[in-house]
């Protein structure tokens, strides 16, 4: 299976959107928007911002496995 590195998070502040590369080693439990400057967090029951926010989720849980 291809871990696709890429996602689009959008900010649930102010909507701004933004393409970020994914860590294949870590979790980002935290993303702060570069418009708004809010810092988000994981929605609850989600492992990171990517899994909440993004449009692809992050690497561990694309591959099967649990995240951080």
């Amino acid at each position: 299976m291809k871990i696709i590195l890429q996602s689009i998070v959008t900010c649930p502040n102010c909507g701004h959107q933004k393409e970020e590369t994914m860590p294949t080693d870590a979790c980002d439990f935290f993303y702060e928007c570069e418009n708004c400057e809010e810092i988000v967090k994981p929605k609850p029951g989600d492992c990171c911002v990517y899994c909440s926010y993004g449009t692809i989720k992050c690497p561990p849980i694309q591959a099967g496995t649990n995240c951080c």
